[in-house]
């Protein structure tokens, strides 16, 4: 094991004919990108070709990957998609904010040409969804909500009070009673934060 450069997020690292791609990397066009910001370490284990992997070194920044769980707050809406800042990967608070995208055809895993972002989400509601590729400096991240477990966990009725979920698609207003539709989630334990 012999640690190696930094590396910044987004760097090409090696061809992925050379190394297979360890944690913190991610493979396209053949060759092995860093993920993260951090240090670069080569393993050799028991197969043929070295493990790259990216350690991030405490102070970095954590970055979502693909296929991780990010919690993220709705800025705005349109009909084909809603803006999100993502704000925990996990249950780690980022220290900066990165943008992302949900588009509508992301929102539901069925009947995705019925889904109205409108009746998904709302600005400022708190979101669980997964990271489905990865954002750069122009894009931002692409988003999806479509498992049960992932969608809408926190938000405000009209009259500024949180609601209850009462079904996948309803959330309640525990003091006027009114009903809004909301894509909600089913909340995994392990994703409550309290």
């Amino acid at each position: 094991r012999q640690p190696l450069n930094p590396c910044v997020a987004g760097e090409r690292l090696c061809s992925a004919e050379e190394a297979t791609a360890g944690s913190g990397t991610y493979i396209r066009h053949g060759f092995i990108f860093s993920s993260l910001a951090g240090c670069l370490e080569k393993r050799n284990e028991d197969s043929e070709l070295p493990v790259v992997s990216v350690v991030r070194d405490s102070e970095s920044q954590l970055l979502p990957n693909v296929g991780a769980v990010v919690t993220c707050k709705v800025c705005s809406i349109n009909s084909r998609f809603a803006k999100v800042h993502i704000l925990y990967v996990g249950s780690t608070p980022l220290k900066s904010t990165f943008r992302g995208t949900i588009r509508r055809e992301d929102i539901r895993a069925t009947e995705k040409d019925k889904v109205e972002v409108y009746k998904s989400f709302r600005p400022s509601d708190i979101v669980l969804a997964k990271v489905i590729s990865l954002g750069d400096a122009q894009s931002n991240y692409l988003l999806s909500t479509a498992e049960n477990e992932l969608g809408v966990v926190v938000a405000r009725s009209e009259a500024g009070v949180q609601m209850v979920p009462i079904s996948w698609c309803e959330m309640q207003c525990p003091r006027t009673h009114t009903k809004e539709f909301r894509k909600v989630a089913r909340v995994q334990p392990q994703f409550l934060q309290t």
